[in-house]
Protein backbone atom coordinates (compact mmCIF):
# COMPACT_ATOMS: atom_id res chain seq x y z
CA UNK A 1 0.00 0.00 0.00
CA UNK A 2 1.12 3.56 -1.10
CA UNK A 3 1.43 5.70 1.81
CA UNK A 4 0.35 9.58 1.26
CA UNK A 5 0.41 13.05 3.42
CA UNK A 6 -3.24 13.42 4.21
CA UNK A 7 -4.24 10.10 4.09
CA UNK A 8 -5.94 8.22 7.50
CA UNK A 9 -5.39 4.84 8.33
CA UNK A 10 -5.78 2.33 11.17
CA UNK A 11 -2.75 1.14 12.95
CA UNK A 12 -1.77 -0.79 15.50
CA UNK A 13 -0.10 0.63 18.84
CA UNK A 14 3.54 -1.06 19.27
CA UNK A 15 5.37 1.24 21.59
CA UNK A 16 4.84 4.17 23.96
CA UNK A 17 7.44 6.26 25.05
CA UNK A 18 6.73 9.99 27.04
CA UNK A 19 7.11 11.50 23.59
CA UNK A 20 4.67 9.88 21.74
CA UNK A 21 3.46 6.33 20.25
CA UNK A 22 4.84 4.27 17.76
CA UNK A 23 1.79 2.54 15.59
CA UNK A 24 2.22 0.44 12.74
CA UNK A 25 0.26 1.01 9.65
CA UNK A 26 -0.67 -1.36 6.65
CA UNK A 27 1.76 -2.41 4.99
CA UNK A 28 4.07 -3.04 7.78
CA UNK A 29 5.68 0.50 8.05
CA UNK A 30 5.87 2.39 11.44
CA UNK A 31 4.87 5.79 12.61
CA UNK A 32 4.87 7.96 15.39
CA UNK A 33 2.18 10.19 17.00
CA UNK A 34 4.10 12.97 19.03
CA UNK A 35 2.17 13.31 22.23
CA UNK A 36 1.00 16.82 21.11
CA UNK A 37 -1.10 15.09 18.19
CA UNK A 38 -2.63 12.53 20.22
CA UNK A 39 -5.33 14.93 21.66
CA UNK A 40 -7.38 18.32 20.95
CA UNK A 41 -5.93 18.94 25.15
CA UNK A 42 -3.26 18.96 27.02
CA UNK A 43 -1.65 15.31 27.24
CA UNK A 44 0.37 15.05 30.55
CA UNK A 45 0.79 11.15 30.22
CA UNK A 46 0.28 9.25 26.51
CA UNK A 47 -1.21 6.08 29.02
CA UNK A 48 -3.97 8.01 29.68
CA UNK A 49 -5.12 7.81 25.95
CA UNK A 50 -3.54 4.71 24.19
CA UNK A 51 -2.17 1.36 25.54
CA UNK A 52 -0.22 -0.81 23.56
CA UNK A 53 -2.27 -3.31 20.95
CA UNK A 54 -4.43 -0.98 20.42
CA UNK A 55 -5.71 0.11 16.99
CA UNK A 56 -6.19 3.48 16.58
CA UNK A 57 -6.94 5.72 13.97
CA UNK A 58 -4.44 8.26 12.71
CA UNK A 59 -3.73 11.02 9.63
CA UNK A 60 -0.20 11.07 7.97
CA UNK A 61 0.97 14.58 8.55
CA UNK A 62 4.00 14.01 7.25
CA UNK A 63 6.84 11.49 5.63
CA UNK A 64 10.52 12.46 5.27
CA UNK A 65 13.24 11.80 3.17
CA UNK A 66 14.63 9.55 5.52
CA UNK A 67 11.54 7.67 5.41
CA UNK A 68 10.22 8.46 9.08
CA UNK A 69 6.56 9.30 8.98
CA UNK A 70 4.92 11.33 11.50
CA UNK A 71 0.81 10.62 12.83
CA UNK A 72 -1.53 12.38 13.99
CA UNK A 73 -4.60 10.65 16.23
CA UNK A 74 -6.42 14.33 16.79
CA UNK A 75 -6.14 15.34 13.33
CA UNK A 76 -7.81 12.05 12.50
CA UNK A 77 -11.45 12.48 14.00
CA UNK A 78 -13.90 15.15 12.87
CA UNK A 79 -13.64 18.25 15.21
CA UNK A 80 -16.22 18.22 17.87
CA UNK A 81 -18.66 20.63 17.19
CA UNK A 82 -18.18 24.36 18.96
CA UNK A 83 -20.73 25.59 21.20
CA UNK A 84 -21.22 28.29 22.27
CA UNK A 85 -19.04 31.52 20.87
CA UNK A 86 -15.31 30.66 21.80
CA UNK A 87 -14.16 34.30 20.45
CA UNK A 88 -12.35 36.52 23.26
CA UNK A 89 -14.02 38.49 25.49
CA UNK A 90 -13.29 42.51 25.06
CA UNK A 91 -14.33 44.86 27.97
CA UNK A 92 -17.51 47.10 27.62
CA UNK A 93 -16.55 50.98 27.50
CA UNK A 94 -16.50 52.53 30.78
CA UNK A 95 -17.48 49.28 32.78
CA UNK A 96 -14.37 47.96 34.06
CA UNK A 97 -14.00 43.72 34.81
CA UNK A 98 -17.10 43.90 32.63
CA UNK A 99 -16.89 41.70 29.40
CA UNK A 100 -18.96 41.00 26.22
CA UNK A 101 -17.92 38.08 23.64
CA UNK A 102 -16.44 39.75 19.81
CA UNK A 103 -15.18 37.88 17.03
CA UNK A 104 -11.58 37.81 15.72
CA UNK A 105 -11.88 36.36 12.57
CA UNK A 106 -10.04 38.85 10.73
CA UNK A 107 -7.41 39.98 12.68
CA UNK A 108 -4.36 38.40 10.48
CA UNK A 109 -1.14 39.62 9.70
CA UNK A 110 2.63 39.54 10.35
CA UNK A 111 4.51 38.10 13.58
CA UNK A 112 4.89 41.19 14.86
CA UNK A 113 1.65 42.79 13.76
CA UNK A 114 -0.01 40.40 16.39
CA UNK A 115 2.53 40.76 18.92
CA UNK A 116 1.59 44.37 19.27
CA UNK A 117 -1.80 44.00 19.53
CA UNK A 118 -1.26 40.96 22.34
CA UNK A 119 0.84 43.29 24.03
CA UNK A 120 -1.36 46.15 23.64
CA UNK A 121 -4.74 44.27 24.67
CA UNK A 122 -2.57 42.93 27.78
CA UNK A 123 -1.75 46.50 29.02
CA UNK A 124 -4.97 47.49 28.97
CA UNK A 125 -6.29 44.27 30.77
CA UNK A 126 -3.50 44.98 33.04
CA UNK A 127 -4.33 48.72 33.92
CA UNK A 128 -7.96 47.83 34.37
CA UNK A 129 -7.07 44.74 36.85
CA UNK A 130 -4.61 47.38 38.57
CA UNK A 131 -7.67 49.88 38.88
CA UNK A 132 -10.14 47.15 39.77
CA UNK A 133 -7.59 45.67 43.15
CA UNK A 134 -7.11 49.42 44.10
CA UNK A 135 -10.69 50.04 44.81
CA UNK A 136 -11.65 46.90 46.38
CA UNK A 137 -8.14 47.77 48.57
CA UNK A 138 -10.60 50.73 50.31
CA UNK A 139 -7.66 53.63 49.31
CA UNK A 140 -5.24 51.79 52.04
CA UNK A 141 -1.61 51.76 51.00
CA UNK A 142 0.22 47.90 51.79
CA UNK A 143 2.00 49.87 54.84
CA UNK A 144 -1.57 50.18 56.45
CA UNK A 145 -1.83 54.26 56.64
CA UNK A 146 -4.00 55.57 54.31
CA UNK A 147 -2.98 57.86 51.34
CA UNK A 148 -3.35 61.43 51.22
Amino acid sequence: MQLEVGMILEGKVTGITKFGAFVELPGGRTGMVHISEVAATFVKEIRDYVSENQTIKVKILNISEDGKISLSMKRAVDPPPRTGNSAPRQQRPGRPGSYEWQSRRNEGGTFEEMMSRFKQTSDEKMSDLKRCMESKRGGFSRHGGSQK
